[in-house]
């Protein structure tokens, strides 16, 4: 059975930067899109970046425009996001998801679209 886990949470102060990794194992990440969201304490998951299962096509939420870089390893099978001059307001439980329907040209920043999830990796911006 297909599992995606989540890695390279932590707590770090402002201004720092944190790459958290999302691997695969059980099957292979390269026919679909992936998508990281996150969900703070009393707020709704918010979708934070993906990118399409041909790596052409990238999204970032307005508020992290800039600072988060999303990238693939196929050969590790490993989707990254790579945040930096991460604010207090980063902080949240980010999870990385699959779109197995999404077509390879796009991907989506609506959670309701993925279809798998992992368990999710702590991040802590202190001020």
């Amino acid at each position: 059975e297909g599992q995606l886990v989540e890695s390279g949470g932590g707590l770090v102060q402002a201004g720092g930067s944190l790459t958290l990794s999302c691997a695969a194992s059980g099957f292979t990440f390269d026919d679909y899109a992936v998508g990281w969201f996150r969900q703070a304490p009393g707020k709704e998951r918010e979708g934070v970046s993906c990118i399409s299962s041909n790596d052409r096509s990238t999204y970032y939420a307005d508020s992290v425009k800039g600072r988060f870089t999303i990238s693939r390893d196929k050969g590790q099978n490993t989707v990254y996001l790579q945040m930096s001059s991460l604010k207090p307001e980063d902080t949240a439980i980010y999870y990385c998801a699959v779109d197995a329907m999404a077509p390879y040209y796009n991907c989506s920043a609506d959670g309701s679209q993925y279809d798998y999830w992992g368990q999710g990796t702590q991040v802590t911006v202190s001020s």
